[in-house]
């Protein structure tokens, strides 16, 4: 910490880059700074939230790089972001991208789909909401213009040359003027001239009515009504048909949640989300690095527009970019921006309903019922529930629940061992002594809670295993079904009494989730290990027959069944001789 002391007293009153490292000199997280001397002090002194206090406390040392301006910070920022990903930079750390239709620069150009921007001199056209949107508007523009649909171009026509929907360079001449037109229509038509294609169609459709040609007007008619399904989106927001990209944003204790409208030819097609914990002190700042990355990370198309808070640095971000980028102040254009920070507001909002809908459901609960049966918390719940079918293939299982949440590395199987038959008693008795004995042998936590599916008879077995061989005092519960399998009371004390809980209370959910996981646990591991023993019943015990040539049978014939009614030449296919074959044969049907 002194290392740091001092060369916080050398920091430059200048703009930068720093990047924070932790003990073994990992980067950890990359930030710039009008003032360099300001910001990185800012981390050292005062009081900080959670989240920032967290990476403060990783910080070992740092290092920084002086730029001429904020500009060059913002860009060196970007870079560095890319190259060495620290963990505490998550703001664009998914993989999530939009589709876009590409027209490719070639001599004979075609459509594609694709997600991502090249600098090949093609021409993009999205964001898509989705790949089917893409690929619907795909499909209409290559019924429209017969470009090349070919990756690699073929020896002889295909069947989009006989569909019309492609010229078929492969076998004929085209002029370069015919591409020029269709390049030009495609053009048109996916920045927004679909109408005045429609009209075109229109007139060639009552052309093609005149000349009775009535089969080439009903395609028109279903290209017109096709251009309807395909470019109806949503109402148009703004009038101009400008290309932009509103960016609206919402911060509130320690996280930001940035929203970006993509709007194409006055329509909103798609927004994307991004929600990040701040560790900084200026928003603008944070916010003017997010939409850096935005586009020089994610590779977004720059629309023709930018929209921005006001706490952003505009001019900065246009000299940058290279596009407008502006705050609208008034009228269509203010309400669309307002729109993006409502948003975001409601998903910041929601984020944090949900948290607390899952401490309401997990934590809480867990201190409720801690205080419901007089035990505090009960963080750590440990519940069983034995499975057989009349007795046979018994086993039993364990799930545990930390704080309310399941703790699945935690779960254990029991085979049973010493109990013959069904008696569940019994079974419940030996798997809780060789649970708790062991936690005893190897000095491991033991639970707050422990929780039985069961009634009395299981609850009273458990505890007199606990109590009288152990020399334990865990509190033991059980959830006790009525006589539709419905979980119905609670069961706790010595002897076990029913305690009064509300059904529709959020600790009476949490036992819920607690019996029906452990249900499902031990149903599961019953089912894997009675269909093992039907398989062992079968074939083991042949001599000769190992666990290879198991798979490799029932591999080859599919069941026991058809393995009986197999011949003895039918075994020769996987290389078994006649003498080994005929001992399975015998073994089998005997």
């Amino acid at each position: 910490m002194s290392q740091i002391r001092e060369k916080l007293a050398l920091l430059p009153d200048k703009p930068g880059v720093y990047l924070m490292k932790d003990e073994k000199g990992t980067i950890i997280y990359v930030g710039k700074a009008k003032i360099l001397k300001n910001r990185v002090r800012s981390y050292f002194t005062g009081s900080h939230d959670g989240k920032t206090q967290k990476l403060v406390s990783e910080i070992h040392d740092f290092e920084y790089i002086i730029t001429t301006s904020n500009l060059e910070a913002l860009l060196l920022e970007c870079n560095l972001i890319k190259k060495h990903t620290p963990r505490y930079n998550v703001m664009l750390k998914d993989d999530k991208t939009y589709p876009y239709i590409k027209l490719t620069k070639e001599a004979h150009p075609r459509l594609e789909i694709t997600r991502k921007i090249l600098k090949d001199k093609a021409k993009y056209f999205g964001p898509y909401p989705n790949a089917g949107a893409a690929n619907e508007t795909k499909k209409l523009l290559d019924r429209l213009y017969p470009l090349r649909k070919c990756k690699t171009l073929p020896d002889r026509v295909c069947l989009y040359y006989h569909l019309q929907q492609c010229v078929a360079p492969c076998e004929f001449p085209v002029e370069e003027k015919v591409y020029e037109e269709m390049i030009q229509d495609v053009t048109r038509f996916l920045n927004g001239g679909h109408r005045q294609i429609q009209k075109e169609l229109q007139e060639k459709m009552l052309q093609a009515s005149e000349e009775l040609n009535f089969e080439r007007a009903k395609e028109m008619r279903d290209l017109i009504q096709q251009i309807d399904q395909v470019m109806q989106k949503q109402n148009i927001t703004v009038n101009d048909l400008v290309d932009r990209d509103v960016f609206g944003f919402a911060y509130d204790k320690s996280w930001i949640c940035v929203q970006v409208f993509f709007v194409r030819q006055g329509k909103l097609l798609e927004r994307d989300i991004a929600m990040f914990p701040f560790y900084g002190e200026e928003v603008g700042e944070e916010l003017l690095s997010y939409i850096g990355q935005f586009y020089f990370e994610k590779e977004h198309v720059l629309p023709k527009e930018i929209f921005v808070p006001e706490q952003v640095d505009s001019e900065l971000l246009s000299s940058w970019l290279k596009v407008k980028v502006y705050t609208p102040k008034r009228g269509s254009k203010k309400e669309l921006l307002e729109m993006a920070d409502e948003n975001a507001t409601n998903s910041l909002a929601e984020k944090f309903q949900l948290i607390e809908r899952n401490e309401e459901r997990t934590i809480k609960a867990v201190e409720r019922l801690g205080q419901l049966l007089g035990i505090g918390p009960a963080h750590r719940i440990e519940a069983f529930d034995n499975s057989n079918i009349q007795g046979t293939n018994p086993v039993s299982a364990m799930v545990m629940f930390l704080d309310g949440r399941p703790a699945k590395k935690e779960y254990r199987k029991y085979k049973i061992k010493t109990v013959i038959g069904p008696d569940d008693y019994e079974s419940m008795r030996e798997v809780v002594r060789r649970r708790y004995t062991r936690l005893l042998k190897e000095n491991l936590q033991l639970p707050d809670l422990i929780m039985i599916d069961g009634g009395k008879g299981q609850i009273g077995a458990a505890q007199d295993v606990l109590e009288n061989e152990l020399g334990l005092y865990i509190p033991v519960c059980g959830l006790a079904k009525d006589e539709k399998h419905r979980s119905s009371q609670l069961l706790f004390g010595s002897p076990p009494e029913p305690v009064e809980m509300r059904r529709d209370s959020q600790e009476f959910y949490l036992l819920q989730r607690i019996q029906d996981e452990v249900h499902r646990f031990a149903i599961t591991f019953h089912r894997e290990t009675r269909s093992k023993s039907m398989i062992q019943s079968s074939l083991d015990g042949i001599p000769g027959v190992g666990a290879k040539r198991k798979q490799q049978l029932l591999k080859h014939f599919g069941s026991i069944k058809k393995m009986k009614e197999a011949q003895v030449e039918d075994f020769k296919e996987i290389g078994i001789g006649e003498k080994l074959a005929q001992t399975i044969l015998e073994h089998l049907q005997g």
